[in-house]
């Protein structure tokens, strides 16, 4: 499907076109080089809402209108074989405030759009991504409640056993297992994504560089994988605590005040990490680290009265530590959710949510020249 355009670039100069999709801002397609005048621009086929930016261009320099010269914007509507066109001359610096309260919009509910239309494909995803991981062992599926589980024994033991620690209200180390555990489940389904999120686009280059794909929800299938993980190891410590305490807490219903915020500050950061390990390979190499550094200063296998006083009014802040807490809470302790305190997870986890994928739909336009 083409479309003839005027545009005058100046004398001795050249003028180009290219296309780029309205909704991510990438580039489509690039026409030639020419002296301009009559140019005949190339829309794509398929449905969907395009600018096409006609400036001049020059070898050396580059493209006109990524200097602030003024170039022809023109908008397409393709919709079953028929475009409907308009034109306006304007500049980059024009053209970024006029369009700032749609993107600020877009950026609100783009993300939501994103993860509606491929749930299909996320669902599909970490269900490979689940029976893969473990493909081949003896275990099979069992290995997926077997890890975590192996993980809690393990800190179990050097903390609980060894070095005797205990939580307040706690009641010998059955009570120690309890708080050590329900503090872990938060845990289990952030570190899980996080500590994969730097390489995810890298093992999935191909889907990269190859195909038409909405590599957004790589990072995405992270966090919904690590939730899984997490819900099943959920559904062992709920066993666990009713043949302790002889009961399940009614408290406990309000579990997804905290999963739901838990899940939306692990995409977040899960995209943000994703994007920057494209470009920083290191981070790669430091996450481990950093998770590791994290869950040390979160009190998950400790009470919170080990935290010397310099620390307490930091580390009260992070998203982590209310996590852990209100999980403790609700299932522990009999505590119905503070709404102050959710209120507060709810606003760092969207925080988090939308940078996280501001940064990653800002970074993904040079995935490909990158990789």
């Amino acid at each position: 499907m083409t479309t003839v355009v005027h545009f005058e670039p100046g004398t001795g100069r050249n003028a180009g076109w290219q296309v780029f999709d309205s909704g991510s801002g990438l580039c489509i397609e690039e026409g030639p080089w020419g002296p301009g005048g009559e140019l005949q621009v190339t829309l794509p086929e398929a449905d969907g809402e395009y600018r096409v930016l006609v400036s001049s261009i020059d070898t050396e320099q580059g493209w006109g209108y990524e200097r602030g010269e003024t170039f022809l914007l023109v908008e397409a509507k393709v919709q079953s074989g028929q475009a409907t066109i308009r034109q306006r001359t304007t500049t980059m610096r024009q053209l970024r405030w006029q369009t700032l309260p749609r993107q600020a919009l877009q950026l609100l509910v783009e993300p939501w759009q994103v993860l509606f239309r491929n749930r299909g494909l996320i669902a599909a995803m970490v269900e490979r991504d689940i029976r893969g991981r473990y493909r081949g062992s003896f275990g099979n599926m069992v290995w997926t409640i077997l890890n975590p589980l192996l993980l809690m024994v393990t800190y179990y033991f050097v903390f609980g056993i060894v070095l005797q620690t205990r939580f307040p209200g706690s009641d010998g180390q059955a009570g120690f297992v309890l708080y050590f555990l329900c503090g872990m489940l938060p845990w289990l389904a952030f570190s899980e994504a996080v500590g994969r999120a730097p390489s995810v686009i890298w093992e999935h280059r191909n889907f990269v560089k190859k195909l038409v794909f909405p590599v957004e929800i790589l990072p995405a299938n992270l966090a919904v994988s690590g939730l899984c993980t997490s819900g099943l190891a959920l559904i062992v410590y709920l066993f666990l605590l009713m043949a302790v305490r002889e009961k399940l807490p009614p408290e406990a219903l309000w579990l997804p005040v905290y999963v739901i915020p838990q899940l939306l500050l692990t995409m977040g950061i899960a995209w943000l990490f994703a994007a920057i390990g494209v470009y920083l390979r290191d981070l790669i190499q430091v996450n481990g680290f950093l998770l590791t550094l994290v869950f040390f200063l979160t009190p998950i296998c400790y009470p919170q009265s080990s935290l010397p006083d310099w620390a307490w009014p930091i580390l009260q802040r992070s998203t982590i530590f209310k996590l852990v807490t209100g999980y403790r809470q609700l299932f522990l302790e009999n505590t119905i959710p503070a709404w102050q305190e959710v209120a507060r997870i709810w606003a760092y986890a969207l925080f988090f949510f939308y940078l996280g994928y501001a940064v990653f739909r800002k970074l993904r336009k040079s995935f490909v020249d990158v990789m």
